[in-house]
C-alpha cells in the first residue's frame, strides 16, 4: 500500500455518516419550541428562533463533529445561539436576563390555580421559574424542556459540566425554597 493511501485509509475509517438534520429535527422540534419560549418569552418569536435553529443546522450539518458531543446538544447549542442572536435584534442585550412577567402568563398562572391541588402546585412551580434570572431559566428549560444532561448542558453553555451541576443544584435549590415558601 502506498504511503498516501496509508495515510488516507484511517482519516477514512474515523469519519462518522453524516448526520441525519431532519430526524434530528422530528425528535428535537417540540423541546426546541419549549426551550425558545422559555429563554425568550414570546411564542411567535420561538417559532422565529426555532425555524432560524433547522436553517442553520442545515448550513452547518457538515461541521458536526461526534467527537465534541451529542447531536442533540449541537442543535440547541444552535438554538441558544438563536435565541441570543433574537433578544439583541429586540434591544435586550445578548445577556439572558429577567423580564417581568407579561400578563398572559399571569392569566395562565391564576387560571392553573382555580383547579385541583396538584395545578395549583404547577402554577407555584410555574411563577418561580419564571421569577428566575434569565440564565437561570436557561439551565431549567435545557434540563426539563429540553431533557439534555448535565455534560449536554455544558456544552451548550461552553462551561464545565462541573460548573453546570452546580449551576442546576444552586437554581434547583432556590426553586425548592421559593415554591415550599408559596406553598
Amino acid at each position: 500500500m502506498s504511503e498516501t493511501a496509508t495515510a488516507v485509509l484511517p482519516s477514512a475509517m474515523t469519519r462518522s455518516p453524516p448526520l441525519d438534520v431532519e430526524a434530528l429535527w422530528r425528535s428535537c422540534a417540540d423541546d426546541l419550541h419549549a426551550y425558545a419560549c422559555t429563554v425568550v418569552r414570546d411564542p411567535s418569536a420561538a417559532e422565529e428562533v426555532v425555524a432560524a435553529t433547522f436553517e442553520r443546522a442545515l448550513r452547518r450539518s457538515g461541521r458536526f463533529d461526534p467527537r465534541r458531543g451529542e447531536p442533540r446538544a449541537w442543535l440547541f447549542g444552535i438554538a441558544r445561539n438563536a435565541a441570543v442572536d433574537e433578544l439583541r435584534r429586540r434591544g435586550r442585550g445578548a445577556e439572558l436576563t429577567h423580564d417581568p412577567p407579561d400578563s398572559a402568563v399571569e392569566d395562565h398562572a391564576d387560571a392553573l390555580a382555580d383547579r385541583d391541588e396538584a395545578a395549583r402546585r404547577a402554577a407555584v412551580v410555574a411563577r418561580a421559574i419564571d421569577a428566575l434570572p434569565g440564565r437561570d431559566r436557561e439551565l431549567v428549560a435545557l434540563k426539563f424542556h429540553a431533557g439534555l444532561t448535565n455534560a449536554e448542558i455544558a456544552g451548550v453553555l461552553r462551561i464545565s459540566t462541573t460548573n453546570a451541576g452546580s449551576r442546576l443544584h444552586r437554581v434547583l435549590t432556590h426553586l425548592r425554597e421559593a415554591c415550599r415558601a408559596a406553598l
